[in-house]
């Protein structure tokens, strides 16, 4: 098939159609709200179906336009919605909202705490809020809080925030999140047969729960690029994700498709909608599926729309949620940057040695984040990529070790030699970790701008069509996200 034709082809039409809603939605924060009106969704429908329904060669032009009329649309209508929050603005209200996520605390004692479904003064707004409190009353994911406070302008994808707020009251509805309270259970397990601070660590790495970790290792591990081995995101999932399918795989195909969803679904529920853990589900969703119908997806493709599709979803992403931009770059290092290193030196090879995937998939992750880190933090870390090979070989044992660990404990008691193998595991990351962090080196401050940050990436841009262009890889034949 002729190169044109398979621009045209429908898979590449649907990322054109997502470059112009990711553009649509940016645009929005300028445009404002003018273009919420519903026939603007109309106008962006039409022009789709003018797009699938025709395969000339100019038809790109009229899918980004169709994508960006209606990246447009969502984002003018965000806009409307969280208007509401302008009167409230340098105010002390009663907000109500159900907590999104598991809680934080900072450096300073503060609890940090994301609501959504908002109420002020009982009126109902769209958008989520972000509440600092001194409070150290435990509040859980799920529970329904009242704050009163100064309420203030938002930050990156926040409507709005409180700072300093009084905790009014904590509602807590019986049963309303089951699959927190299964893994709270699970990790009351763990704790009866793995000490502090290894069970935190091992929980971390099972279901992306790193607000219980204590501060000195919370802080170190975000000090040496770790931070994403305890969150919920992709790295943990896919390693799951592997496991289940090449275990049910042998028996039929069918039944790891459907193990596998339950699993990511499953997972999800435990962890929450965060950014990252809703970019991994989707894309390894996609993947699943392609890998059942034994097709193949363009990683740009994958990448594109998954990106529109979480945007549309949340226009505030776009707007300045850096956890959101750090895992879509992140995932971009690994699915496209890290194959065309594999194949420069290595060649076409097969079987890729595990030491050699995870050393290229940790360092193209770490070029791909490094511009963004250092311009929003003004900080890089010299030792990210010699501590994430010292530990990530040996994650997906210790995830294994840890979930036995716990389900003896909870079948058969505490004893604590069923601990023993994970926690040695966890007791050499920790070490690793404590060692690594205290050296000069392990922390560098930097005066890194906005046009650094741009010409880094277009830099990068370049690196990538020369190595590209010098090894003719075809991403179509690269191992999917499930395999």
């Amino acid at each position: 098939m002729q190169t044109n034709n398979l621009k045209r082809h429908p898979a590449w039409l649907i990322f054109w159609i997502s470059f112009g809603c990711l553009g649509g939605i940016a645009l929005a924060l300028v445009a404002g709200n003018y273009f919420s009106h519903i026939s603007w969704l109309i106008a962006a429908l039409a022009l789709l179906c003018v797009v699938f329904m025709n395969r000339s060669r100019k038809i790109i032009i009229l899918a980004i336009a169709a994508g960006l009329i209606l990246g447009l649309w969502r984002g003018s209508v965000t806009i409307l919605s969280e208007q509401a929050y302008e009167a409230y603005i340098g105010e002390r209200v009663v907000l109500q909202g159900t907590v999104a996520e598991d809680t934080a605390f900072s450096t300073d004692g503060d609890q940090r705490v994301k609501l959504k479904n908002i109420q002020i003064e009982n009126q109902s707004v769209n958008g989520t809020v972000w509440v600092s409190t001194s409070d150290n009353t435990e509040i859980k994911r799920s529970d329904t809080v009242v704050f009163s406070g100064l309420l203030s302008e938002g930050f990156g994808s926040f409507a709005a925030v409180m700072f300093r707020a009084d905790l009014k009251q904590i509602l807590q509805v019986e049963h309303a999140d089951i699959a927190r309270e299964v893994r709270d259970w699970f990790a009351d397990g763990v704790r009866k047969v793995i000490p502090e601070p290894e069970a935190s660590l091992g929980i971390g790495y099972l279901t992306g729960q790193h607000s219980t970790l204590p501060e000195d290792l919370d802080n170190n591990l975000k000090l040496l690029g770790l931070t994403h081995i305890v969150v919920a995101s992709g790295y943990n999932l896919t390693i799951l994700v592997r496991f289940a399918r090449r275990a049910f795989a042998r028996i039929s195909k069918y039944l790891a498709t459907l193990v596998t969803s339950l699993l990511v679904f499953s997972f999800v529920l435990v962890t929450g909608f965060s950014p990252s853990m809703s970019r991994a589900a989707l894309i390894t969703g996609l993947s699943l599926a392609a890998w059942y119908f034994g097709r193949r997806i363009h990683p740009i493709i994958l990448l594109g729309f998954a990106a529109a599709v979480t945007a549309m979803l949340n226009p505030a992403y776009i707007w300045g949620d850096i956890g959101w931009y750090l895992s879509f770059t992140a995932f971009a290092g690994v699915i496209i940057v890290s194959p065309l290193l594999l194949h420069y030196f290595w060649g076409k090879i097969k079987k890729v040695n595990p030491i050699h995937q995870v050393f290229l998939e940790t360092l193209s992750a770490q070029i791909m984040t490094a511009p963004l880190i250092a311009y929003i933090f003004n900080q890089y870390s010299a030792l990210a990529l010699p501590a994430n090979l010292l530990i990530l070989l040996f994650i997906p044992l210790t995830m294994l070790l840890t979930f036995f660990a716990g389900s003896f404990s909870l079948a058969f008691g505490t004893l604590t030699i069923f601990g023993w193998p994970a926690n040695a595991l966890l007791s050499y990351m920790t070490t690793v970790v404590d060692k690594l962090a205290i050296l000069p080196i392990a922390l560098a401050e930097t005066d890194f701008s906005l046009a650094a940050m741009i010409a880094s990436y277009c830099a990068i841009l370049v690196f990538i069509i020369y190595i590209w262009r010098r090894t003719r890889h075809d991403f179509l034949g690269s191992p999917s996200v499930v395999e």
